[in-house]
């Protein structure tokens, strides 16, 4: 039987936090550049220009046909040789945040993208034919009637993706970025532990995640009230 032994969990707090820190970053980078991005994409494939609606229908097609780890790794062979030689930065220089944080952006732009165009449809054309008749463009009605009722009714489902986003976080030990899963296997590899640290991480996942869930199905509940 196994001998299970927590001792070294408390002496690896901080760099658990450390990796914690990195995973949050990943992640709130990530939502707010993928709901920005992802309107704009949204907007496109609406705009019934063929020449903004194919490219972006384009770009959600081919983020959303590809594992999230291969555009990982594409970014991490990619973003480092557009720095390095944009902006002149040393080969010595560790650029795995920003290829994490370019990569998760840009493929979590692709989900929020069409959460958002289902929400901008579940918009009733009517308002949007009462914002014309009272004189705004078209623009001006998308952003002033249909997007501000789309976003209330799209936060469940934000929400939710962004919860699936923080789990999916754990994917960048795959280019050696000690996020907090990263962080909790490299000191349970390093401490004989590994079997304990993981568990223990797992647990904060399922605390962070459960918690969220709450908070989500309590935010439905208003919405649809």
């Amino acid at each position: 039987m196994y001998d299970f032994d927590w001792s070294s969990i408390p002496g690896a707090l901080p760099i658990l936090a450390s990796g914690a820190l990195i995973t949050l970053k990943i992640t709130a980078t990530a939502i707010v550049v993928g709901i920005l991005w992802g309107t704009l994409l949204a907007v496109a494939r609406m705009s019934g220009r063929s020449w903004l609606a194919w490219p972006a229908a384009a770009y959600v097609n081919l983020f959303r046909s590809v594992p999230l780890v291969m555009v990982i790794l594409w970014f991490y062979l990619i973003v480092p040789q557009l720095l390095r030689r944009g902006l002149d930065i040393p080969a010595s220089y560790d650029i795995r945040m920003a290829s994490g944080l370019v990569a998760f952006a840009l493929f979590e732009s692709a989900y929020y993208s069409e959460i958002i165009r289902a929400g901008i449809q579940s918009v009733s054309k009517g308002q949007v034919s009462a914002a014309l008749a009272l004189g705004m463009t078209g623009g001006q009605a998308m952003r002033l009637v249909v997007l501000p009722q789309a976003f209330r009714n799209m936060v469940p489902l934000l929400l939710t993706q962004a919860i699936i986003l923080f789990q999916d976080t754990s994917l960048v030990y795959v280019i050696g970025l000690a996020d907090f899963f990263g962080s909790a296997y490299k000191v349970g590899d390093r401490d004989g532990r590994l079997v304990e640290l993981l568990l223990f991480a797992g647990f904060l996942y399922f605390l962070a995640c459960f918690g969220a869930s709450v908070l989500v199905r309590r935010l439905q509940r208003r919405v649809a009230a």
